[in-house]
């Protein structure tokens, strides 16, 4: 029986596929359209290819690489300088002048020091997704020295076909082990680095660490995402094709380059020109400047007229490539070098933007994943060895290893009108000194200290030098609100 026009009118409303959405609907426009059904089983999948992608790009593609060094530059820079915040200032000190000695003595490869493995860490992170530092207490420990040692592994060091349940409801999952309650407990990792010679001998032999010996960096996208995935992932398809597009283009260039003649000869006869006989139907020949060549009857020359590189091929390319810096999440500017439409206006905007990605990242995976676990791990070393005496730290912790992070700074477009918006923002007691360092890359401690002892250098050696005026902040409150700022 067929049903009525309107029940299926009404059947086709509250079942069909739109749902009242066009993006859930059918049809047409949608015909091959991919979809993402599980996400992390995708990325999990997706994870390794992607990488291999994204270093052959990096290391082979221009704009690439320049992407690659401009994220490690804006996230890491100089160094991501950790600074105790204990509430006893000797104590304070005592701990930032460890760190200090500690420093270039870090890296278990000894190749760098710990800014340098933070920015390792970091070009992995975007590149690979994820990078792993193994912490390690070797060396002296009777020394006056902290003796840890962080050693970075490459991501697939770490098993990531190591799929398995254990013990109870542990398990683990691409290399990492969970417990019962889904927290990481360990991570199995190969005894060689992949690639190295030694690495073919033993390549299946792997060893547990413990997930307190290993900081994972990798920015987390989806709940319950358990290894990194490429930060390239949205425009390596648009990488490879620029990198075509850009071959075919500069093939096209050298041809256009090549003013080549085409002789027609109805009767089989090239006289009036002289050359070498390349088979039946070429004739290599020259022309010499100021030479006249007489060609008989039935001959005429016709010289080949390539197309050049029109404005419609190049501003697709520069289409294409502003398209590669926002899935980078990086300023076209930087990424390209091409500053041609570039105003103060358009790169204000575009810093104040990049700089809010940079610290939301610095802050939330850079630091909370990798400097943080580092720095909790050599403030404890440092106690356990003896080299740092920590009355109570057996019984609460947390003020020695409390810090404070100092993010190397930006550098802004109009420098000037950028430290007069600061100093307004201290005299009207929007901004504190110590938030106006930092913000600078400097401590407040550490700069009035500096402060001082140049001073007293130069008072000790009669040197005047003029500076600015001091800043008396004086904040002036409406009259309707001065009994409550009183109270």
């Amino acid at each position: 029986m067929k049903l009525p026009a309107t029940f299926r009118r009404a059947f086709r409303q509250i079942f069909g596929r739109s749902y009242g959405y066009e993006g859930a609907a059918g049809g047409r426009r949608w015909r091959g359209a991919g979809e993402m059904v599980a996400q992390l089983s995708a990325m999990q999948a997706a994870r390794g290819p992607l990488a291999r992608r994204a270093r052959f790009l990096t290391a082979n593609n221009a704009h690439a690489t320049s992407g690659e060094n401009g994220l490690v530059s804006a996230f890491v820079g100089t160094g991501i300088r950790p600074m105790s915040a204990h509430p006893d200032p000797t104590i304070r000190k005592r701990i930032n002048a460890l760190h200090e000695r500690w420093e270039d003595q870090a890296d278990a490869d000894r190749q760098t020091d710990i800014y340098g493995l933070q920015a390792l860490a970091t070009r992995r992170m975007v590149t690979d997704g994820e990078s792993f530092a193994v912490m390690s207490v070797t060396g002296d420990t009777g020394g006056s020295n902290v003796p840890l040692r962080v050693r970075l592994m490459d991501a697939d060091q770490i098993d990531p076909q190591l799929t398995r349940t254990t013990a109870g409801q542990a398990k683990i999952l691409a290399g990492i082990e969970f417990d019962a309650a889904g927290q990481r407990v360990g991570y199995h990792a190969f005894k060689e680095r992949p690639g190295l010679p030694l690495a073919l001998t033993s390549f299946l032999d792997t060893v547990r660490l413990p997930a307190a010996d290993v900081a994972h960096l990798f920015n987390p996208l989806v709940i319950g995402q358990v290894r990194g995935i490429s930060w390239f992932a949205p425009v390596l398809l648009r990488l490879h094709d620029y990198d075509g597009a850009i071959d075919a283009q500069l093939m096209r260039q050298k041809i256009s380059a090549l003013f080549a003649g085409f002789i027609y000869d109805a009767n089989g006869e090239a006289a009036g020109f002289t050359g070498e006989q390349k088979g039946q139907d070429i004739l290599e020949s020259g022309l010499e400047p100021g030479t006249l060549k007489v060609l008989p009857n039935g001959k005429q020359i016709v010289f080949s007229d390539p197309a050049d590189l029109g404005a419609e091929a190049i501003g697709f390319l520069k289409v294409t490539a502003h398209e590669i810096a926002a899935g980078l999440g990086i300023p076209y500017e930087m990424m390209t070098g091409d500053q041609s439409d570039a105003n103060y206006s358009s790169m204000r905007s575009g810093e104040i933007k990049f700089r809010r990605r940079v610290e939301a990242l610095q802050y939330h995976v850079l630091d909370y994943k990798f400097c943080r676990p580092i720095w909790r791990r050599f403030v404890t070393t440092a106690v356990l060895s003896g080299v740092l005496d920590a009355p109570g730290f057996e019984l609460d912790p947390e003020p020695y290893l409390s810090k404070r992070s100092i993010t190397p700074r930006f550098e802004g477009v109009d420098a000037a009108k950028d430290m007069q918006a600061d100093l307004d923002s201290l005299a009207g007691g929007l901004m504190s000194p110590r938030q106006a360092a930092a913000a600078r890359g400097f401590d407040l401690e550490i700069l009035y200290q500096e402060i001082k002892e140049d001073r007293a250098l130069a008072d000790s050696m009669g040197l005047t030098f003029t500076v600015a005026p001091k800043l008396n902040a004086q904040i002036t409150l409406p009259q309707n609100d001065t009994a409550g700022a009183a109270a």
